[in-house]
């Protein structure tokens, strides 16, 4: 078989406004991970599929370029996991949700209107899966992200496999077997090497299947998380919002969530939890997208001044 041909091809049709190109260019998240925003019109990702250890690629373009009709080309060890694979892609980028309703967001609050006219079509785009989501959190703790991101991007390197995607080469980070023999790695204590094997024996036995997670009251969620090794409350959150993908979720240990609404509502001081919650009301069912969306807005504002640009 020819590596560089797809073994599967399938399409979305995405329910309310998408777009792809804003979508992957404003998200924060992409260092961690590993994506780069799409060149020509293509996102190329490489990911071990859900409960396996097969590494797959998938190109993802949008065929019309209005957002109405995405395809996706699959690449690697792919054959006979189209559904799985469909299934991943669609849930990494938000399209597995229906967002007819998300403009109604904008209607109900007309702060988070106009960051709607600003990223037009954006959608959160989540990790992989769980499993890799917390891998990140427990490689990132307590040192730079820049850091964080050259570890995980080595163990992808060293430990993962290799995709073919029509000439692009990636990595996806190693599934869940290679990290329950992990010993040792350059940059991560004993202590993480400990917990990243085992995260690889709960992953093996289930304790991060996306569709387990999504399907539990947000707080229970967040409880069986915080059972792993090394994880806490502002990592069972990022697990479950960006890796589980579930799209109505309001974070509590998120301090940059707070610092952004305080920055677009005018308020003197980042909000407490409470004048949050009743802030975020009006997002419903959409929270965790508008969170994203205020996200991407408090790090556009942070660069351009880092930068010395203004916006117009």
């Amino acid at each position: 078989m020819d590596a560089s041909r797809p073994v599967a091809s399938f399409e979305f049709r995405p329910e309310g406004p998408y777009s792809l190109g804003t979508s992957t260019a404003f998200l924060e998240g992409f260092e961690p991970a590993a994506y780069e925003g799409a060149r020509d019109g293509h996102l190329h990702l490489a990911f071990v599929v859900d409960g396996t250890e097969r590494a797959v690629g998938a190109c993802v373009r949008d065929d019309a370029g209005n957002g109405t009709r995405i395809l996706v080309d699959v690449y690697g060890d792919g054959d006979g996991l189209h559904d799985a694979v469909s299934s991943q892609v669609a849930r990494v980028l938000s399209l597995d949700v229906d967002g007819t309703g998300f403009p109604a967001v904008g209607e109900r609050d007309p702060v988070i209107s106009d960051l709607q006219r600003v990223y037009p079509g954006l959608r959160p785009v989540g990790f992989f899966s769980p499993y890799e989501a917390a891998a990140w959190a427990l490689i990132g703790n307590r040192i730079r992200i820049v850091q964080a991101a050259r570890v995980k991007a080595r163990m992808a390197e060293q430990l993962g496999r290799m995709v073919d995607i029509h000439g692009d080469h990636r990595y996806a980070f190693p599934g869940p077997s290679a990290l329950t023999s992990l010993d040792a790695f350059p940059g991560l204590t004993d202590r993480k090497v400990d917990y990243l094997r085992h995260l690889g024996h709960a992953a093996r036995d289930g304790k991060l299947d996306p569709f387990d997670l999504r399907s539990r009251p947000m707080g229970e969620a967040l409880d069986h998380l915080k059972t792993l090794r090394g994880i806490g409350d502002f990592s069972a959150e990022l697990i479950l919002l960006r890796g589980a993908c579930i799209p109505d979720g309001l974070p509590r240990h998120e301090s940059r969530l707070a610092r952004a609404v305080a920055d677009v509502y005018g308020l003197d001081e980042p909000p407490d939890q409470a004048r949050l919650e009743r802030i975020a009301a009006p997002w419903r069912p959409y929270r965790t997208w508008v969170s994203v969306l205020l996200r991407t807005h408090l790090e556009s504002r942070t660069n351009e001044i880092a930068t010395g640009r203004r916006t117009g």
